[in-house]
């Protein structure tokens, strides 16, 4: 992933680690991967899953993932700067486990995760991709999860906004690629179309130089996932606040290759975690339980 802020120390990692991955329906074809984190698989394969799983990635034994690390609680790199942690690696690794196999994460450029499952250069995406029609296009979802979109700014700030209609002359942080950006984007046209002022859309390659553009006051507000701006205002007190309304809740999905035949399995695998209490334990430990989804599904779009 292309990103100059992504192997800074502990302190600023924890101020920094916002990512608006969530979103993405970009085609970019490049990847810069800046980490490398494996797992092993461990002693907990279902041999019933475990026998649907493709021949091409049973023989390897390794899934290939790949994940933009900056992400907080979701992915994001661990204070050595190399490991990547959180939310979608623990359930991974879980899934993983359960399916016979072991996880190599790769941290990567969000915008190029899709292409390079596409290309063969991952076997997985989990990078909080939202399920979505136009994505499923592309590649299969295995839904896990789900989030909304909500407004961040700087502490002591008053940007005035409730909902994207409040954007209309306003200067907006957001990833590139994301449905953050899309929606950032619809409202500024939304905006000259009634007449107002247009929207400011400053969009970064990462997550981190979004919160440094809140953060420095070069952008007004920031639009982020759910679960990370939450995470963020918790970990960072007094850095920033939450602001209008949380809207746009949608379904997670972990992203394999079309009619790959690893949809199937890992569907199987995650129902597994969910009985045995391994999935809620994963998202009780990241604090992000309200998350939780009951009924996963293969493509679950909902837009």
């Amino acid at each position: 992933m292309i990103r100059f802020l992504a192997r800074i120390g502990a302190p600023m990692l924890a101020l920094l680690a916002i990512a608006g991955c969530g979103s993405s329906s970009s085609n970019t074809s490049s990847s810069s991967p800046t980490s490398t984190t494996s797992t092993s698989a461990g002693t907990g394969a279902v041999a019933a899953i475990a026998a649907k799983v493709p021949a091409a990635i049973k023989s390897k034994g390794t899934l290939v993932v790949g994940t933009e690390a900056q992400y907080a609680p979701n992915e994001f790199l661990a204070s050595d700067g190399h490991t990547i942690i959180g939310m979608d690696p623990d359930l991974v690794t879980a899934l993983a486990e359960t399916m016979g196999l072991k996880a190599e994460f790769n941290d990567a450029q969000f915008e190029a995760i899709i292409p390079g499952i596409q290309a063969g250069r991952y076997d997985l995406g989990a990078s909080s991709f939202t399920d979505t029609k136009e994505r499923e296009k592309k590649v299969d979802f295995v839904t896990y999860f789900n989030a909304g979109i909500s407004f961040y700014a700087k502490a002591g700030t008053n940007p005035g906004v409730e909902s994207l209609k409040d954007l209309c002359g306003k200067t907006v942080g957001v990833e590139k690629g994301t449905v953050e950006q899309e929606e950032s984007e619809a409202q500024s046209k939304a905006c000259t179309k009634e007449g107002k002022k247009a929207v400011t859309v400053l969009s970064f390659p990462g997550q981190n130089q979004v919160n440094l553009a809140i953060a420095s006051g070069r952008a007004a507000v920031g639009l982020a996932d759910s679960p990370v701006v939450a995470y963020q205002i918790k970990q960072n007190k007094g850095q920033f606040t939450l602001v209008g309304k949380t809207y746009a809740f949608a379904p997670y999905g972990l992203a394999v290759p079309k009619n790959s035949g690893l949809a199937q399995p890992m569907l199987e695998a995650l129902k597994e975690l969910m009985a045995n209490g391994k999935y809620k334990a994963i998202l009780e430990k990241w604090g992000i339980a309200e998350g939780a989804i009951s009924n996963p599904k293969i493509n679950g779009a909902t837009s």
